[in-house]
């Protein structure tokens, strides 16, 4: 909390509980810019002491604010202004990256891992009905939302069609809507979904701790035929993402 709070801003005589005021509080810090994305909360007890309230009240408050979306717990290590907005959640509806982060008010943008055409193997030749050794162009990105790396994306098409992609800037073109204008519009997806440490490589890219829970997502994208059109795994960082889904329950 920054030197403004250390004055008393909890008031017993107020009709709002006392973790609904130290909510409000902590909320008018992250958004006045004295806490600032990614930035650790001070210990519990010294919060407490600043606000005048109990640890149950207190954590009552941070849970509410969790579910929000406005904080990250990590046991063990306390409560982190989150990173970008997480009380949005990612469709289960087909869409870009691209496309979502524009439904949510964001902005993405790309760094450019690999973008090159490579032959295809023989798994990779049946996974997309195609001949072993056909030109397959690899997109590998890391996906940011308003400058946060949130994702690692790593996509394969066949090269056939879309033989100008090597040359298109992804750093923020989207995907989809390029296959759109070449004539070859994702229509559906085979996805699962799946958690994961993060490794060397992933926590570099992603501004993470080694063994930080990922999401990881691997998806098999079809056109209006039915046919193979990309497949892509995407790394999500585990405090940054949330699939929204719903289920119903058939007639027995």
């Amino acid at each position: 909390m920054s030197a403004a709070s250390e004055s008393p801003a909890i008031r017993p005589d107020y009709p709002e509980p006392l973790w609904i005021q130290a909510a409000n509080l902590i909320t008018a810090e992250i958004e006045s810019g004295a806490l600032k994305p990614g930035m650790r909360l001070p210990p519990e007890r010294e919060l407490c002491e600043q606000l005048g309230i109990s640890r149950v009240t207190l954590r009552k408050a941070l849970t509410k604010l969790v579910d929000e979306g406005l904080l990250n717990a990590s046991h063990g290590r306390g409560w982190y202004v989150a990173s970008t907005p997480t009380s949005k959640d990612w469709p289960n509806s087909l869409e870009s990256f691209s496309e979502t982060a524009r439904r949510m008010g964001l902005t993405a943008s790309s760094s450019i891992l690999r973008s090159e055409v490579v032959p295809a193997t023989i798994d990779e030749a049946e996974e997309f009905l195609i001949a072993p050794g056909s030109p397959l162009f690899h997109l590998d990105r890391v996906r940011s939302l308003n400058g946060v790396p949130t994702a690692i994306d790593y996509t394969r098409i066949p090269a056939d069609y879309v033989p100008r992609f090597v040359d298109t800037d992804f750093t923020t073109a989207s995907l989809y809507e390029e296959l759109e204008a070449a004539g070859v519009a994702p229509q559906r997806a085979d996805s699962t979904i799946e958690a994961r440490a993060a490794d060397d490589y992933a926590a570099t890219h992603l501004d993470l701790a080694v063994g930080a829970p990922l999401l990881v997502m691997n998806q098999r994208v079809m056109d209006a035929s039915d046919r193979p059109l990309l497949a892509s795994k995407i790394q999500y960082s585990g405090d940054r993402y949330r699939l929204r889904t719903f289920f119903a329950r058939g007639r027995r």
